[in-house]
C-alpha cells in the first residue's frame, strides 16, 4: 500500500472545515443532553510541544466518544493568560529585577505588557489545534484575564464558602522571597533553587500581657 498519510490527513481536515462537520456535531444534538468538558487551557505565550499533542489527543477521544453517544459537546476553547511565568518573562524583557522595579515602572503598564505577551504564539496554537484535528470552538474562547472570567471564579468560590466546604489550614509550599509569593508545581518546574536570604530578628519583652480567653 502506497498511502501518503500526510496528504490524506489534510484532505480530511479540509472536508471537515468546508462542510462544518464540527459545528454540525454540536448543532444536530439536543441542548437537553449536554456533556460538559472543562479543559485546562494552554498559555499562549509559550510554544506548543509534543506533550500538548498527546494530552489533546486524549481529550479529543473523550469528547468524540460522548458525541458519538448522542451528547451535545460544545468544546469551548480557553486561554490561560496569567501566572508567575508570564510576569517573569516580562521582567526579563524590561530588565526589571524586583518588585520595587515593577512598582517604579508602573503596575498598570506592567500588567498591560503581560496581557500583550500572552498572545505571542496564539497563531501557532491555533494551527496546531487544527492540524491535529482537535475539535475546539476557538471563535468564542474564555480568557482568564477578562473581568467576566475573574468575577465568575470569585462567584464560584463564594458559593463553595457559603456551603461550608472551604476550610483554613496550613500547608508547606515552595516560596519565592523575591516575588513574595508561593509557587505552584508548574512554576517550580521553571527552575526552583534553594537560596539564603539575610534576615533580622528583634527580641523584645512583652508588657501588659493579657491572656487570651
Amino acid at each position: 500500500m502506497n498511502i501518503d498519510f500526510s496528504k490524506l490527513e489534510k484532505k480530511i481536515l479540509k472536508f471537515w472545515k468546508e462542510n462544518k462537520i464540527f459545528e454540525k456535531s454540536v448543532s444536530q444534538r439536543s441542548k437537553d443532553r449536554q456533556f460538559i468538558f472543562y479543559e485546562g487551557p494552554p498559555t499562549a505565550n509559550g510554544k506548543p510541544g509534543i506533550h500538548h499533542v498527546l494530552s489533546r489527543a486524549y481529550k479529543d477521544i473523550i469528547c468524540r466518544y460522548r458525541t458519538m453517544k448522542g451528547f451535545r459537546v460544545e468544546r469551548k476553547a480557553g486561554w490561560d493568560t496569567h501566572g508567575l511565568p508570564v510576569e517573569i518573562e516580562i521582567e526579563r524583557k524590561l530588565g526589571l529585577k524586583s518588585k520595587k522595579d515593577i512598582d517604579k515602572y508602573g503596575i498598570s503598564k506592567f500588567n498591560q505588557k503581560c496581557k500583550e505577551s500572552v498572545w505571542q504564539y496564539k497563531t501557532e496554537w491555533e494551527e496546531l489545534t487544527k492540524r491535529i484535528g482537535f475539535w475546539l470552538d476557538m471563535e468564542d474562547p474564555y480568557i482568564t484575564y477578562q473581568p467576566s472570567y475573574v468575577e465568575s471564579v470569585w462567584w464560584i468560590i463564594k458559593q463553595i464558602f457559603q456551603k461550608g466546604l472551604l476550610y483554613q489550614d496550613y500547608k508547606v509550599v515552595p516560596y519565592c522571597p523575591r516575588c513574595g509569593t508561593s509557587l505552584s508545581s508548574h512554576e517550580v518546574a521553571q527552575g526552583y533553587q534553594k537560596i539564603k536570604e539575610p534576615a533580622i530578628y528583634i527580641k523584645s519583652q512583652i508588657t501588659n500581657h493579657k491572656p487570651i480567653s
